[in-house]
């Protein structure tokens, strides 16, 4: 298949489009290496790869692309809650009007994959797991810009949408701002962690789960079209103090305590059932603490603090 990837030099898509080459598909890349990311210069042999540089709210850029492809994974975003904070207009700009654009140029029978998030969910009820049913309540203009995204796209039919956990472990367009990645990077090098609100729970997935999860929707099309599907692990519904305690087990000099007072900007707190797509035979391979052993051994690449969307 010919598949586009907006965004494909990030920190999901540079893991993502060598198994898409891999796999046979053809991979036209949109992006505007905004970071300086240098990260799919290992798959520039491949013949099957075309990287176009540019920005994805360029509508001709767009409408050229559109004409070839088969499918389309549209992964460029700003990412997190205070990149968007700090650029609102910006952020609506790429995360909610540029998937606008795409459904509007796009053919219907062109398959769509939309990569969201489960920040959607905000603040939820304690004991119970947000499901795909559980009403979205978004804290953040991240969430609610990826709600609108994800609801034009359902809206829009023929596709699937991806609420995805919160993401870590190694890129080669590697962010060092992500909780768990942020965390491991703070107990390697610091050796010492303040926790706001330590008990907030997120679940949490491996990077290269996602770029799976990607790729099973894909093949499982027909079966999960037009539907949302939350993607993560679902032994991993964890508070912050809880993800410092398994850090711990590796790095046992951490030391980590809880602010007893102030906040954390991101207030999302919830824990989510990823039933319905394992109901698919979807399943993540690799464990938290699998994740972290890799971010151990790959933070003694990385000496320096230039891996993020802030």
């Amino acid at each position: 298949m010919n598949v586009l990837v907006t965004g494909g030099a990030g920190y999901i898509g540079s893991v993502l489009v060598p198994l898409l080459l891999q796999e046979g598909h053809h991979v036209a890349v949109i992006d505007n290496f905004m970071y300086g990311q240098t990260s799919l210069l290992d798959c520039c042999h491949q013949a099957g790869l075309t990287i176009i540089r540019a920005d994805v709210r360029d509508r001709r850029v767009v409408a050229d692309r559109l004409k070839r492809v088969d499918v389309i994974m549209p992964l460029a975003c700003l990412t997190g809650a205070p990149a968007c904070d700090r650029t609102p207009s910006e952020a609506r700009g790429i995360n909610l009007e540029a998937i606008r654009l795409l459904l509007e140029l796009r053919s219907r029978s062109q398959v769509l994959i939309f990569p969201t998030t489960n920040s959607g969910y905000g603040i939820g009820q304690e004991g119970l797991h947000c499901t795909e049913q559980t009403p979205l309540r978004p804290v953040s203009l991240y969430g609610q810009l990826k709600v609108e995204a994800e609801e034009a796209v359902l809206e829009a039919g023929h596709s699937v949408t991806l609420r995805l956990a919160t993401a870590f472990g190694i890129s080669p367009r590697m962010r060092l701002d992500l909780l768990v990645n942020d965390f491991v990077y703070r107990a390697l090098t610091d050796r010492f962690l303040v926790v706001f609100q330590g008990h907030f729970k997120r679940n949490y997935i491996h990077v290269r789960d996602i770029a799976r999860a990607l790729l099973h929707a894909l093949g499982h099309f027909d079966q999960m079209n037009g539907q949302p599907y939350n993607v993560g692990l679902s032994d991993a519904n964890l508070s912050k103090l809880e993800l410092c305690a398994e850090i711990k087990k590796q790095l046992p000099a951490f030391y980590y305590v809880e602010a007893a007072i102030g906040e954390d900007p991101d207030k999302r707190n919830y824990i989510v059932s990823n039933e319905k797509i394992e109901r698919t035979g979807f399943r993540p391979k690799v464990s938290l603490q699998d994740g972290i052993a890799e971010l151990i051994k790959g933070y003694h690449v990385i000496r320096r603090n230039t891996y993020a969307n802030v």
